[in-house]
């Protein structure tokens, strides 16, 4: 296989599982160096990390609702790395709260899905956008969801989570260019157990209704970032929707 990617530098926040995890595995057998970052799963990023394809890797803490950490983590990248070429935004986190249980959605479950989901990512952003600018062709890839635009999914909170982050990719695309293109991917439910309670049988279930009645994988997701790095160089503020086309339901 081309290694297309040798030479860039990734890093995937919420890269050692899930959705993050497919994706530093593409990035490490295109030749990418790849910085997984990780929350609390600190065994699960170095076993990823022993797993990969080629040399050059490593893993970072980082806890999106803390800024210290934020900062702690861009530091270490900064020290470490003169240019970043890639970043992926796919940490976050969500607890499954019925819409029409207003109470159940109080201001400090809210209050954390906003500063994890949102203020995180920008966070993110800001601290290494100087590193990105000093890269070729950086791109910055957010993991969005349809529930952004559907406003059905997890939770009230986690809908208006990611129709932020949708909307704050279109802004930072605007003034990010020339040196770094902002996109947004947006799944659908996928194979992973970020959703508590939503197992592979409910999945399955679900899939039945969509337009391609298939279950989306995580690498299904990943090969759509992979495609906004390695072939859509024209795209900026753009978004790819992965999800068997149950949206259209």
């Amino acid at each position: 296989m081309i290694k297309e990617l040798e030479g860039k530098l990734a890093f995937v926040t919420g890269g050692s599982n899930g959705i993050g995890a497919a994706t530093v595995r593409m990035l490490a057998t295109l030749g990418a160096n790849v910085i997984i970052g990780y929350n609390a799963g600190k065994d699960r990023a170095e076993n990823l990390l022993s797993e990969i394809e080629g040399e050059g890797h490593s893993i970072l803490q980082m806890t999106l609702e803390d800024s210290l950490s934020v900062e702690r983590a861009a530091k270490k990248i900064k020290a470490d790395n003169k240019k970043l070429d890639i970043l992926v935004n796919s940490a976050g986190f969500t607890k499954p709260v019925p819409h029409n249980d207003l109470d159940a959605l109080d201001d400090e479950l809210m209050d954390r899905m906003l500063i994890t989901n949102v203020r995180g990512p920008f966070a993110v952003i800001r601290a290494l956008r100087p590193l990105l600018s000093s890269g070729d062709d950086s791109v910055i890839i957010n993991l969005s969801s349809v529930s952004g635009f559907k406003g059905s999914g997890s939770s009230i909170a986690y809908v208006a989570c990611k129709a932020a982050i949708d909307t704050m990719s279109l802004a930072l695309a605007r003034v990010l260019g020339p040196e770094i293109r902002v996109n947004c991917v947006s799944p659908g439910a996928v194979a992973t157990d970020f959703v508590e309670g939503r197992d592979r049988k409910k999945l399955e279930q679900q899939a039945t209704s969509a337009p391609l009645q298939k279950v989306v994988e995580p690498e299904d997701v990943a090969k759509a970032i992979i495609a906004y790095i390695t072939h859509l160089k024209h795209s900026t503020g753009a978004r790819i929707i992965v999800d068997s086309g149950k949206f259209l339901k």
